[in-house]
């Protein structure tokens, strides 16, 4: 059976952002080009919903449709009201989210993590947001771990991303936690987007415009991303770009939303969970293919950027499709 997974379409939903879920986890399949997801939306009481646009949305199923998910998604809405200004919800809401079932894995698009913060399912977790709104949902939970820098947040069952469109990074991340990556890629081509983004939602909030240049850091890291193997200082970095290693850094820091340093750190980690998860490469070799050189700091490195190891995290990712990554919950 496919993984079900159940949309919720709440007042002021943006129509965009509604469709991300089902639009990523359609385009999985597995060998056999089988659906790995089944993907349902619904609203409270199965009303037609008011979009944050001018017209609504007609859904086909109520509530219930939750209770019988194995992934629940909140999808993106205005919050207003007392959602907007005292963190509450409506009695009726709150003890819905409350009472799924605790196998249940719980997404949110951009501002949905209002929702769920208000419904206490983030208290004493990270979690992200829509940079714009940082600073009210700050004020709102305190209780919530902020981090407005990054695309999305993964606590194991709940799961929050920054704007709209990182929400194609989050439904992405979680096909590749549940299929792998080689699937997650192949949704990704079916959907036109790429597989995983650099940085994070630092390089989308707004700024004061720097002064025009047709200077840009992209060919030095697509120059790098083809040399993980090799020694990538700073200062063939910012030589290979033709500015100064002072230039490159703050520009490439404007672009990306993050150093050089970690950028590069970054790229070798992801290589590396690439290969465990598509290979049967040696963990040593996996460390040198990724270019960290010894099998002790990519260890290391991994366990920094996603707390196991590599034989670990080789253990979880190359299981049988046909598992539900759930079913043990």
């Amino acid at each position: 059976m496919p993984h079900r997974v159940a949309v919720l379409a709440l007042d002021r939903v943006i129509p965009f952002d509604l469709g991300i879920a089902a639009r990523v986890f359609g385009a999985a399949h597995d060998d056999a080009g089988a659906l790995l997801y089944e993907v349902v939306t619904c609203s409270l009481g199965g009303t037609p919903v008011r979009t944050s646009e001018d017209f609504a949305i007609v859904v086909e199923r109520d509530e219930r449709a939750l209770l019988e998910a194995d992934t629940v998604v909140v999808a993106t809405q205005e919050p207003e009201g007392r959602l907007r200004e005292l963190g509450e919800l409506p009695p009726e809401l709150d003890g819905l989210l409350r009472s799924l079932p605790a196998r249940t894995r719980i997404l949110s698009i951009c501002t949905g993590s209002f929702v769920l913060a208000a419904a206490g399912l983030l208290d004493d977790l990270p979690a992200t947001t829509h940079w714009c709104q940082a600073d009210r949902f700050a004020r709102l939970f305190p209780r919530v771990e902020l981090r407005p820098d990054v695309l999305f947040v993964d606590n194991g069952r709940v799961l929050t991303s920054a704007g709209g469109a990182a929400g194609v990074d989050l439904c992405l991340h979680v096909v590749r936690r549940d299929h792998g990556a080689a699937v997650a890629n192949a949704a990704a081509r079916r959907c036109v987007v790429p597989p995983w983004r650099d940085g994070g939602q630092a390089q989308f909030i707004e700024r004061p415009v720097p002064a025009v240049s047709t200077a840009t850091t992209a060919p030095t890291r697509e120059w790098a991303s083809a040399r993980l193997r090799e020694p990538l200082t700073l200062e063939a970095l910012a030589a290979h770009a033709g500015m100064s290693v002072r230039t490159f850094t703050r520009r490439f820091r404007a672009e990306v939303g993050t150093s050089p340093s970690q950028w590069i750190v970054r790229q070798r980690v992801d290589r590396a969970r690439s290969l465990l998860e598509t290979t049967d490469l040696p963990v040593e070799s996996v460390a040198y293919e990724a270019g960290f050189g010894s099998a002790a700091l990519l260890r290391q490195h991994l366990r920094s950027a996603i707390g196991v190891s590599p034989r670990a995290y080789r253990r979880t990712f190359r299981v049988p499709q046909s598992m539900d990554p759930l079913a043990a919950v």
